[in-house]
């Protein structure tokens, strides 16, 4: 009597892969183009490290507010399609227009729209994905998302080196055609992602006496932790610092994002096995050298490799950090929770990044980069200690999966 093979693949849902595939395009379109931005604000537009840091953080910490509101419209709602679609396309829409920035403000604005769209977008879509997956699977579901979304990313400089390449560096062609990926990832949207109801009988309600004193004790380490991750925008110019051309730029980023999406599955298949905050740690720790190794490395060459260790950061924690809200929450809010999550990190990437720039410009690299490195030590120690006080608080998941 033959038996029907188990499908290894369960977890994945269409709507986990279509949404996928959206932040795939999507971030293809968006690395085409980050990685050269700082270098076009300091050669071309002449804008100084600490203005670049004001873009940065204005970009992304103004527009992370928007990410509470509409992780609750849409809690309360119960839809997460329309939120989806209208950030995605705001963000494809904005990005050609640095192809006609003149002035350092220009480049803000189109920065601060593209993370509006951002803003509005993430919450319910890391709700929905939630709501596609089964708990026991989050780790790997929200690991897969991540890494077809660095997928995007290694594309993206990789098809800026070939665009800077045959163009002689022309940026604003680079730019401009940024919003044919983009267009991509609207039309999967419309076709490919439906909507999911949570299924919850009573009317929408939310309280913050509703989020659990874990969670609430981890916002605080992420607060801690944010204050030291700057954008990564100040260590692409460190590689321009020490000699990197403007040119490899994009090849430079395409090898921290090949990292990034090698680790990004396997760190959530780990978390699902040994806890999330344990892989976390891992993830913290492994920040701290990087930060540390940007300070002290002069080495053209050895920066490579850093950048190299830099994505295993990113595999380790960005999916890993979903998953973990995720498990804190309840279907009903968990839409408003995430907006919540990435709301605190944003805002604190404000000072950070204006922390950043200042730093740099009036001490130097190495005191500012050694102070992230030291805050995302203090961090992980906190967030393994964080399970000793409260052991016995849990949420959803499995307390294993938890811990």
């Amino acid at each position: 009597m033959s038996t029907k093979p188990a499908n290894k693949l369960k977890w994945l849902s269409s709507n986990i892969l279509c949404l996928g595939l959206v932040s795939l395009f999507t971030d293809l379109s968006t690395e085409m183009a980050y990685p050269i931005i700082p270098v076009f604000l300091k050669e071309v537009l002449k804008v100084q490290p600490l203005f670049i840091g004001l873009i940065e953080a204005i970009a992304e910490s103004t527009a992370s507010i928007l990410k509470t509101f509409s992780g609750y419209i849409s809690d309360r709602l119960k839809k997460r399609k329309l939120f989806i679609f209208l950030g995605y396309s705001l963000s494809a829409l904005a990005k050609p227009l640095l192809a006609f920035a003149a002035q350092g403000w220009h480049v803000l604005m189109v920065r601060f729209s593209d993370r509006v769209g951002k803003g509005i977008r993430t919450a319910p879509r890391d709700a929905l994905i939630a709501d596609s997956a089964k708990d026991a699977y989050f780790g790997r579901t929200y690991g897969f998302h991540r890494a077809l979304d660095t997928l995007g990313a290694m594309l993206g400089p990789l098809t800026a080196f070939f665009v800077l390449a045959l163009s002689q560096n022309n940026y604003r062609l680079l730019f401009g055609l940024a919003v044919v990926p983009g267009i991509i990832a609207i039309v999967i949207i419309l076709l490919g992602v439906r909507e999911i109801v949570p299924e919850v009988t009573r009317a929408f309600r939310f309280s913050f006496r509703q989020i659990s004193p874990r969670l609430k004790l981890f916002l605080i380490i992420m607060i801690i932790f944010t204050l030291g991750n700057s954008s990564d925008a100040f260590l692409i110019l460190r590689a321009r610092n020490i000699g990197v051309s403007a040119t490899m730029i994009p090849l430079l980023w395409l090898v921290f994002n090949i990292s990034y999406f090698l680790w990004a599955y396997p760190a959530g298949m780990l978390s699902d096995r040994i806890g999330r905050r344990k892989t976390i740690f891992l993830g913290f720790m492994i920040f701290s050298l990087c930060y540390a190794a940007f300070s002290l490395n002069h080495s053209a060459i050895v920066i490579w490799f850093i950048f190299i260790i830099y994505g295993l950061y990113y595999g380790f924690t960005e999916g890993n950090l979903r998953a973990y809200v995720a498990d804190l929450t309840t279907s009903d809010i968990r839409a408003t929770v995430f907006g919540i999550y990435h709301t605190v990190v944003g805002i604190t990437l404000l000072p950070a990044n204006l922390l950043m720039g200042y730093l740099w410009q009036r001490f130097g690299f190495q005191t500012a980069l050694l102070l992230g490195a030291s805050l995302s030590l203090i961090s992980g120690i906190a967030l393994i200690a964080s399970g000793k006080f409260l052991a016995g608080e849990r949420v959803g998941l499995s307390s294993g999966a938890i811990s």
